[in-house]
């Protein structure tokens, strides 16, 4: 059984996460600049499965892409992160929902795309599910749009651990391949060990709980914050460098 940890309303920065969290898995490849600020908003997708939408957490407040935006916000960067998770869905689905965003007028500032799990455990065929991955990336490449990738998380019992993993490798090697980054839930997880790792599932050994999804949207906000402060960086060596 997972270890289900309370969660204080209004916690201090990843305050009860394993310290580890803040060594984002990423595969050496940035999201680069962000336009983002105090004073702008900055527009997230954040699409994809149970994983996004919020299964496990006691309230969809504890989601990770709510608690996304309320830690982005304590530190001086205004975000409006769209929940646009769909349990039990899988890639090829979600492809379909993504391009569609894609296409209208609001179209999002950076999308970050949970992806993978549902298609290991239902038998999704492996290379059809690179072909949908590399497709999503090719669509939000095309429309100008930053990606990050987050793989499947740790589970304490999938039924095929070796399927499992070869759809963690795939979403890996597409975002060392096509040099897009991929925050590796599995890796980070298991580094931590099982014990600190099932502290961050639910009580069915597959969905974050409330502190699983605060410390994911930690790494993810410590990756968008470096992406935002590069922008503030390369704006201000700007301005300095007009008054000489």
């Amino acid at each position: 059984m997972a270890c289900l940890v309370p969660f204080s309303a209004t916690p201090s920065r990843a305050d009860e996460c394993p310290a580890e969290t803040s060594a984002l898995e990423l595969n050496g490849a940035r999201l680069g600049h962000l336009a983002a600020g105090a004073d702008r908003v900055l527009d997230i997708l954040a699409i994809g499965s149970s994983s996004t939408e919020g299964v496990g957490a006691s309230t969809p407040a504890h989601a990770y892409p709510a608690v996304l935006a309320d830690e982005l916000a304590r530190e001086k960067t205004a975000a409006e992160v769209r929940n646009a998770g769909v349990g039990g869905e899988v890639a090829a689905t979600t492809l379909r929902r993504l391009e569609a965003a894609l296409e209208t007028a609001a179209r999002p500032e950076l999308v970050i795309w949970q992806v993978g799990t549902n298609d290991a455990l239902v038998g999704v065929d492996e290379s059809k599910f690179r072909a949908t991955v590399e497709s999503g990336v090719a669509a939000v490449r095309a429309a100008g749009i930053p990606l990050l990738l987050i793989d499947p998380q740790f589970a304490a019992r999938p039924p095929d651990a070796a399927r499992y993993e070869r759809f963690v490798a795939i979403v890996d090697e597409i975002g060392q391949r096509l040099r897009v980054p991929v925050l590796s839930r599995y890796a980070m997880m298991k580094r931590w060990g099982l014990k600190k790792a099932l502290a961050l599932l639910s009580s069915d050994g597959l969905h974050m709980n409330d502190l699983g999804y605060r410390c994911l949207a930690h790494a993810v906000a410590e990756e968008i914050e470096s992406a935002a402060g590069a922008e503030a960086r390369a704006g201000g060596e700007a301005r300095n460098g007009a008054k000489l």
